[in-house]
């Protein structure tokens, strides 16, 4: 059974369309399965550190925006929202080219806390970090 409320086209879909961080950071939706959402972000000079890698804070971008959309999709918009409380991520492989892959599968889907699970994947499906975001359910004013 589908965990989605909204099962708009991406496209369609208000707040997965806005210009944010996502457009900044190249980040793009790629596919909803039953209970994952997926989307991929390059690496590239928006995205890397000095040293010519991707940047830690790229992967926290790209992990919370897939959470927080995923979350959201799961709402009826109209009547609450979901909103970031805790972002924990552990990165565990570098990356300087291509593209990295991140996957929101969700630990628990409450009426007040939802609990998701975030992993990124490099080109060669490696896992390069490791996420746990917990975001509050609120009723819209």
């Amino acid at each position: 059974m589908s965990i989605w409320y909204n099962k708009k086209p991406f496209a369609e879909i208000d707040f997965v369309k806005t210009r944010s961080m996502m457009d900044h950071l190249g980040i793009e939706f790629l596919d909803r399965t039953e209970n994952s959402l997926v989307a991929r972000m390059p690496i590239n000079e928006k995205t890397k550190q000095p040293f010519g890698i991707m940047h830690g804070g790229a992967s926290a971008a790209l992990a919370e925006t897939v959470g927080s959309i995923a979350a959201n999709m799961t709402l009826n918009t109209e009547e609450e929202r979901a909103v970031g409380l805790e972002l924990n991520i552990s990165h565990l492989k570098m990356v300087k080219e291509g593209w990295v892959t991140a996957t929101a599968t969700p630990i628990k889907l409450g009426s007040t806390i939802q609990i998701w699970e975030i992993k990124v994947q490099n080109d060669e499906g490696k896992l390069v970090s490791h996420s746990k975001l917990t975001m509050m359910v609120l009723k819209n004013r």
